[in-house]
């Protein structure tokens, strides 16, 4: 590259960040934007609550009619006192409230210490701090579940009658609400040894108060995802509304933006989840299809003053089957857990739906091939790894050690290909002395083609190795911020490995780099650059003619990539940069060594006698060398015959 080239990349890489920095809003322009924005949430906020105060003195209004009328349906159930009652095993603790009969409050235990359930001192608006050895995902009005059924008289709403509590134990109730004398609706819970909680509802005696044409039971379920983890970003990219189709497989709203969907085939299950939690309502009938769903994005910056921020805002309403005369009752079963892939594999054997949930699928694993890589490989291999004792930061290095052993032999491969064209470099350089013309070009990459096929070189064999370890890297891309096991769990410096782990911060969020700096991912780019460099030296002697001219342009494009990791990683888990830097630190030294252990004088005689041996004997050439002899001269009796014809 001559120093006009150089000149006007740098120009050109120069205008593009010019014109990326000029591109970004001004303070005055982000702050109007969200002055907007507040105005345009304050505006809906307005809207949504004159509508809900509307429907609320609409619902009082027949609430009250209905209380002076003490032969109407439920006229007992609308009045009462609520109180809280516990179901509790190991695992799970969950508050159900007899006003509505639903879970209220949701907390996670933590089992035999585990740092993976450990609360990030999150407090509520009041100041009280919320439980710092479990992880609560949600309470109070953050959270509500409704059952509607249409009668004759009026639609009765699980949420505004009053249940009576009998059978309490510390797995099991019965909740009631008196629909009049011996007309009763009845929901019972039992709570499972682990996450999963059974609902049974049940109408008893209400036979012909029922629209005839009522089967359904409207489910209205509605939770705002609080911020688990240190990172908002990051943990919002991952906080989704999932469900599983009836007779297919696994969809999801857009986690990037607000989304509103009806969906055209019933469903199994519906999961509101963040990074690392979810609960998930299953039906043992199924959801009807035509079930509204809707996913509302957050804003960090909206509440920079909040005492908990929220993730998203998810509603779903949903329908299924319903029967009026009390004969079958309706089955629902709810999850209320971590997103870790063996405990959702084993929630679904603790189903007494016997269907096939795949719930694990709750803990994204990446495309199909990545998918099944950290199937059937990196889960296994961290799973056992992990059950020896071994800190997590330990296991990160030991897969990493694992995966490059496995991918050595085709690391040797690859660069004893490229080691081959170095120690050949003069002898292309002489046989291709002579196409030194631009019009050359096609002569020069046969001349080329022709000496490697004389020492049975295949310049394609460096390449395909080393490309086989990409979806390694994309597997890992995909396991690590979606493994459970790293929350909470500290590593040198690294105080979570599940988040980032900040050198600095400044409290505001700046474009493109957010409001930190993260140490591993600068030593991931370090890592990068240096590991950049190093190949870029070792590949530069084997180059020829325009090879070299255009490795040199590559080899600025390999500089600036780690530049751009930065900005993209910098928000990620420091686990997930802490294996990239430790891949890449393991990957130098497995160069440097190949490096310094191979014998070019050696290795040149080697590759003499074997095109001595193929001069001796041509049938004995085979494989790639020979294709690429037998094209060179294709391609040389196709020059000859056009050179006929224009003479």
């Amino acid at each position: 590259m001559d120093k006009n080239s150089i000149i006007g990349f740098v120009l050109i890489a120069a205008l593009l960040i010019g014109f990326s920095i000029y591109s970004q809003p001004s303070e005055q322009e982000r702050r109007a934007a969200f002055v907007k924005d507040s105005i345009e949430q304050a505006n809906r906020a307005k809207v949504e609550q004159a509508a809900r105060v509307a429907l609320l003195k609409r619902q009082q209004t027949a609430k009250q009619r209905v209380a002076e009328d003490t032969t109407a349906l439920f006229h007992k159930a609308l009045t009462g006192n609520a109180q809280d009652i516990i179901l509790s095993n190991e695992k799970v603790a969950l508050t159900l409230s007899t006003k509505g009969a639903t879970v209220v409050k949701a907390y996670l235990k933590n089992p035999k210490g585990s740092r993976q359930f450990i609360g990030h001192n999150m407090a509520d608006k009041s100041g009280a701090l919320d439980d710092l050895h479990g992880v609560t995902l949600f309470k109070g009005n953050r959270q509500s579940l409704d059952y509607t059924l249409v009668a004759k008289e009026m639609n009765i709403s699980t949420s505004e009658l009053y249940f009576t509590p009998s059978a309490i134990t510390d797995s099991t109730v019965t909740l009631t609400a008196e629909a009049g004398e011996g007309r009763q609706l009845v929901l019972a819970y039992r709570l499972g040894k682990d996450y999963m909680l059974h609902l049974s509802i049940k109408a008893t005696g209400m036979t012909g108060l029922f629209d005839p044409n009522t089967s359904r039971l409207n489910i209205n379920w509605h939770e705002t995802v609080r911020q688990q983890e240190r990172g908002f970003n990051f943990e919002n990219r991952y906080a989704r509304l999932d469900w599983k189709n009836s007779e297919g497989g696994t969809d999801y709203l857009s986690n990037a933006a607000s989304k509103q969907q009806t969906t055209k085939e019933s469903m199994d299950w519906v999961a509101f989840k963040n990074q690392f939690f979810s609960t998930v309502i299953i039906s043992k009938d199924g959801f009807d299809k035509g079930a509204d769903l809707e996913s509302t994005v957050y804003n960090k910056e909206s509440q920079d003053n909040w005492k908990v921020r929220y993730l998203k805002d998810f509603k779903a309403n949903m329908k299924t089957a319903f029967d009026p005369s009390g004969k079958k009752a309706t089955e629902l079963e709810f999850y209320y857990g971590p997103n870790d892939f063996y405990t959702l594999k084993k929630v679904e054997k603790e189903s007494s739906f016997g269907k096939d949930l795949d719930l694990e699928r709750l803990v994204y694993l990446g495309w199909p091939l990545f998918r099944i890589i950290n199937r059937w490989f990196t889960m296994p291999v961290f799973t056992w790894l992990t059950s020896w004792g071994f800190n997590m930061g330990i296991v990160l290095i030991l897969i990493t050690l694992l995966l490059k052993a496995i991918t050595y032999p085709m690391v040797k491969k690859s660069y004893m290909s490229s080691a081959k064209m170095r120690v050949l470099k003069p002898k292309l350089d002489e046989a291709t002395k002579q196409f030194d013309k631009p019009e050359d070009a096609m002569q020069k990459q046969q001349a080329m083609m022709a000496e490697y096929s004389k020492y049975g070189v295949s310049p394609l064999s460096g390449c395909l190795p080393m490309l086989i370890q990409m979806p390694i890297w994309v597997a890992m891309f995909n396991f690590v911020p979606n493994a459970i096991q790293l929350r909470g769990e500290s590593f040198l410096w690294i105080h979570d490995l599940s988040t980032y782990d900040p050198i600095i911060e400044w409290g505001h969020t700046l474009p493109v780099i957010g409001d930190h700096l993260s140490l591993t991912c600068i030593l991931f780019v370090g890592a990068q650059l240096l590991y950049s460099w190093f190949t870029m030296q070792l590949q530069k002697d084997q180059m020829v003619g325009q090879q070299a001219e255009q490795m040199k342009m590559m080899q600025w494009m390999m500089y600036l990539m780690p530049l751009m990791f930065f900005f993209m990683f910098n928000d990620y888990s420091a686990g997930l940069n802490f294996y990239y830097f430790i891949s890449l630190f393991f990957s130098a030294i497995i160069m440097f060594v190949l490096r310094k252990t191979t014998n070019d004088e050696k290795l040149l005689a080697i590759l003499e006698r074997r095109y001595q041996e193929n001069k001796d004997n041509p049938k004995k050439m085979s494989g790639l060398a020979a294709r690429m002899q037998a094209l060179q001269q294709m391609q040389q009796e196709q020059m000859r015959q056009q050179q006929n014809r224009k003479k």
